[in-house]
């Protein structure tokens, strides 16, 4: 999978505690970004289901990201849901380099189809 990699801060900027749930406006898009257990995490920041801002819920003792609207809880690491709904939290990696935090959008576009 390619992607197309945002600086967000520099390699020793804290933006995020543990446990907090924070929105960026970055120019590939918004996120929410989130630490657990130490990591970085980034995902949509907004349900799939009834498109809560996901900044307004709180993540479980689980790892789990909890929406604001309806409670449905997503696996922090992979996006899974975890209360049965059957939706999906879109994920987004992300890198501490030497250079600074970096997060990685898939890169796809309409021209993308027909280079297969």
């Amino acid at each position: 999978m390619e992607y197309k990699w945002v600086r967000i801060a520099d390699a020793d900027e804290r933006m995020v505690e543990e446990g907090q749930l924070l929105e960026l406006n970055l120019s590939a898009g918004k996120v929410c970004l989130s630490r657990w257990e130490g990591r970085l995490y980034a995902f949509a920041h907004k349900c799939p289901h009834a498109g809560g801002f996901l900044s307004d819920g709180f993540v479980d003792k689980g790892g789990n990201v909890v929406c604001p609207l309806h409670r449905y809880r997503f696996n922090i690491r992979n996006g899974y849901n975890c209360s049965g709904e059957g939706y999906y939290l879109v994920t987004h990696p992300v890198e501490l380099r030497a250079d600074g935090i970096f997060i990685g959008f898939k890169h796809s576009s309409f021209w993308d189809f027909f280079k297969k």
